[in-house]
C-alpha cells in the first residue's frame, strides 16, 4: 500500500496526511499541490503541478505564491480566504471552479484551499481532470 496512491484530490482530511508525505510521494500524486507558509513563500511543489503549469520547483520554491509565482489567485476568491482564516484561526477546506489564466490559456479547474490553525504549511490543490 502507498500512501501517495491512497490520495485522491477529493481525500477527508487531506491537509494533515500531505504534510506526511515525502517529496517523491507528492510527486506521484495526479493533481497539483502548492504548499506554502504563513509569509506566503512557496515550501511545497510537485511534478505535477510543474508539468502543468510550466513552472520549474527552483523557479517557485521560496517565492511568494501570490505576487511572485500565481497573481492570478490574489483575490478575495483564493488568496483572501487564506487570509480570514489565519486571522479567525480557523480550519479551511473549500474547493472552488476557478479559471487559471496567468502564462497559459485559460484553464478550467477545481481548487481545493486547505488550512489547519496552529499548522506551518497551507495548500493550494489544483485538479485539472474535470
Amino acid at each position: 500500500m502507498n500512501a501517495a496512491t491512497d490520495l485522491s484530490f477529493a481525500t477527508p482530511n487531506l491537509h494533515g496526511q500531505l504534510a506526511q508525505l515525502s517529496q517523491e510521494q507528492l510527486d506521484r500524486l495526479d493533481f497539483g499541490v502548492i504548499g506554502f507558509d504563513g509569509e506566503t513563500n512557496v515550501c511545497k511543489y510537485n511534478q505535477t503541478e510543474s508539468d502543468a503549469a510550466g513552472l520549474t520547483a527552483p523557479r517557485v520554491l521560496g517565492q511568494p505564491l501570490f505576487t511572485n509565482v500565481a497573481p492570478c489567485l490574489n483575490n478575495f476568491m483564493v488568496a483572501q480566504r487564506f487570509e480570514d482564516a489565519q486571522d479567525d484561526s480557523a480550519a479551511l477546506d473549500d474547493t472552488i471552479d476557478y479559471v487559471l489564466t496567468l502564462r497559459m490559456r485559460p484553464v478550467k479547474v477545481k481548487l481545493r484551499l486547505l488550512a489547519a490553525p496552529g499548522t506551518g504549511e497551507r495548500y493550494v490543490l489544483v485538479q485539472r481532470k474535470l
